[in-house]
């Protein structure tokens, strides 16, 4: 589980830095970039990420125990 959350973190991190260095001239993202909103985006998308894999994650916990319950 580890793993996998590793790696969407990095997928997250390597989204955020192509679309941060990309320079296309879309104009509702210049906007947003020359007014600071665009910050904004970016973490309540980290957050919403990050939200999923810790409820994922104890999912996963919950799911392990109850294997291991059921083996018994």
């Amino acid at each position: 589980m580890k793993k996998i959350i590793l790696s969407l973190l990095l997928v997250i991190n390597g989204l955020i830095c192509s679309f941060a260095q990309s320079n296309t001239g879309v104009e509702m993202a210049t906007g947003l970039r020359s007014s600071g909103k665009i910050y904004v985006v970016v973490t309540v998308l980290v957050v919403l990420f990050l939200g999923l894999a810790i409820y994922l994650f104890t999912i996963d916990k919950k799911l392990a125990r109850l294997e291991k319950q059921q083996k018994h």
